[in-house]
């Protein structure tokens, strides 16, 4: 039998980060030593009191259906950390996901008909761009490299981008996979083109609470954002959360209303104990918090001193936990060169619209980090 496959599907190849992950994995199995750098994921236990949290609710008999926006207690935690943030939220606009990606999928999928213009901000997180081609969207990029990936230098190329027929602005800050915090006036930027040209812009704040002495501005807390912007954010990273799936999405009720159909006919709802664990982690986690950004951090600048040894340069971001190192112009030749000859697995920058870089992830531990930049100059890849 030969499959008709839908032309939606065809368009889009699997995650890069994953194919990396999965061919580190394969290695592994081989019994070889893998430093793997390529996967976005904390290294961190997730805080015992979440889990203790998710526990009881499991006592407690919470393991049926939930209503499909999410418990309204979870909800209400998230409107008010949102508050907290500068933005105008009510528990009515907030629908609770499994994961932060079923949040951008949901969003893209309630926005984007064919045609449709999507503007990127590379290098861009590589599910971006597949979802706006499943979602038949046509993808308009902004290179943000030559600016040392920060945008407030670079809002004069977004001013020549954006136009009337732009339906869609995707903004990632803290940045995967560059782990830039955009400026307040870059934001405002923002602000300033998505109203002069009527955009709807979404802000992906999955990494805020990972920055290194700068506080991110939610774009959503702008005057004149409240009624354009859709903000994502999820409990994965900054809680270590990665395999409970628990995210959210915020927005105008008018367009929770309609990604609420998309919602309730797809995963019906988030998983009932995991959202009661949702809440101890949003309510009660700032220490545990504290101490994986400041790991992070050391990571980070150990990181760049010893690139530096080696003569390498290297952007340094102020949040999140990745950088891009710079590469051979070819970056997927370099990255699989380097995971066979130094066993360090890499993400091509390529993947996400940046080639002649590697996305390193600096959540391993400062060793294994140590190790893969001596395996890296010991086979000339540094």
């Amino acid at each position: 039998m030969s499959f008709d496959f839908a032309a939606r599907v065809e368009r889009v190849e699997p995650s890069a980060t994953l194919a990396i992950s999965n061919k580190a994995s394969e290695l592994e199995a081989q019994g070889v030593d893998v430093v793997d750098l390529s996967v976005g994921e904390p290294d961190f236990p997730t805080p015992q009191n979440i889990i203790d949290a998710g526990q009881d609710a499991m006592d407690a008999g919470h393991t049926g259906y939930t209503s499909s926006n999410g418990i309204r207690e979870l909800r209400e935690a998230i409107a008010e950390k949102l508050r907290g943030d500068g933005v105008d939220a009510d528990a009515d606009e907030v629908i609770v996901t499994p994961g932060g990606k079923q949040a951008l999928f949901e969003t893209f999928q309630t926005l984007i008909d064919d045609g449709d213009e999507v503007v990127l901000l590379d290098p861009a997180w590589v599910s971006y761009e597949a979802m706006t081609k499943l979602s038949g969207g046509s993808l308009n990029r902004v290179d943000l490299a030559p600016y040392d990936f920060q945008l407030e230098p670079a809002l004069d190329d977004l001013e020549e981008a954006v136009s009337d027929d732009t339906e869609l602005l995707v903004v990632n800050s803290p940045s995967n996979p560059t782990g830039a915090v955009y400026s307040d006036a870059a934001l405002e930027g923002v602000r300033d083109l998505a109203v002069e040209h009527d955009i709807t812009v979404i802000s992906d704040e999955m990494y805020e609470q990972i920055t290194y002495g700068v506080e991110p501005t939610s774009l959503g807390s702008l005057d004149g954002m409240a009624d354009r912007t859709v903000t994502v954010n999820g409990f994965s990273k900054a809680y270590s959360m990665t395999g409970w799936r628990l995210g959210y999405v915020h927005a105008p009720e008018e367009l929770i209303s309609q990604a609420a159909k998309l919602h309730s006919h797809s995963v019906s709802c988030a998983v009932n104990f995991v959202q009661r664990a949702g809440i101890e982690a949003i309510t009660n986690t700032d220490d545990a918090v504290t101490e994986m950004r400041d790991a992070f951090r050391e990571r980070r600048d150990m990181l760049v001193d010893l690139f530096a040894e080696h003569g390498v340069d290297v952007p340094v971001g102020d949040g999140a936990f990745y950088m891009m190192l710079p590469v051979d112009e070819d970056d997927a030749a370099w990255c699989e060169g380097a995971i066979e000859d130094a066993h360090v697995a890499t993400v091509p920058g390529s993947a996400f619209g940046s080639p002649g870089y590697a996305r390193i992830s600096y959540a391993a531990s400062e060793e294994r980090l140590r190790e893969a930049v001596e395996r890296l100059a010991e086979h000339d890849y540094i």
